[in-house]
């Protein structure tokens, strides 16, 4: 069975977005990135709603210019190669190969793609993130935390809700930068 794992670059105090909405200073180093691309390497689908989606589709043609770094290719390439799965009332219509666009988050579905997948799956997006948690959908958890705090936001994890979590492994980065990985207790 397939796990559900939720991974999000977060300020110090736990936010993914600052209060206007920007997240210019979590853009990762070199060596935060390659890591980042070898936990998304296992991932076969991305869940998204519709911002996260708006943000992710940079990938689609990121990487493709001679000055671009191998390792910005290489997550375009992974990001490119998944399947995507968009939960949207208002999208017309996903913008990228390889997207399905769903009206409803369906716990369900959900469930049963986990039962059905051959390669872990992601929840990209706090907002949708906190519904897969509410559901007790959610199977591990990467955090990055960035050495910055930014006083408000968009919260990375759930707010209203407590989600008991398992220290499985962490490691520090020489920008400061701190993963954490821990396993869902449900």
């Amino acid at each position: 069975m397939a796990k559900l794992v939720y991974s999000a670059i977060a300020s110090l105090d736990g936010y993914v977005t600052d209060e206007d909405g920007g997240f210019d200073w979590a853009a990762p180093d070199e060596e935060v990135h390659k890591f980042v691309n070898d936990l998304e390497r296992p991932l076969g689908t991305y869940l998204y709603g519709r911002r996260m989606y708006g943000t992710m589709m940079f990938w689609e043609t990121a990487g493709d210019g001679p000055d671009d770094p191998a390792f910005v290719r290489d997550f375009a390439e992974i990001w490119q190669g998944a399947d995507k799965i968009v939960y949207s009332r208002t999208l017309e219509a996903p913008a990228t190969p390889r997207t399905r666009l769903e009206r409803e988050f369906d716990p369900g579905a959900v469930r049963q793609l986990k039962v059905d997948a051959e390669r872990d799956i992601s929840v990209g997006g706090a907002e949708l993130a906190a519904q897969a948690f509410a559901l007790g959908l959610v199977d591990e958890c990467h955090l990055l935390l960035v050495p910055v705090s930014v006083g408000g936001g968009t919260p990375a994890l759930p707010r209203d809700q407590r989600v008991d979590l398992e220290l499985l492994s962490e490691r520090r980065f020489a920008s400061g930068v701190v993963h954490l990985h821990y396993k869902v207790r449900q």
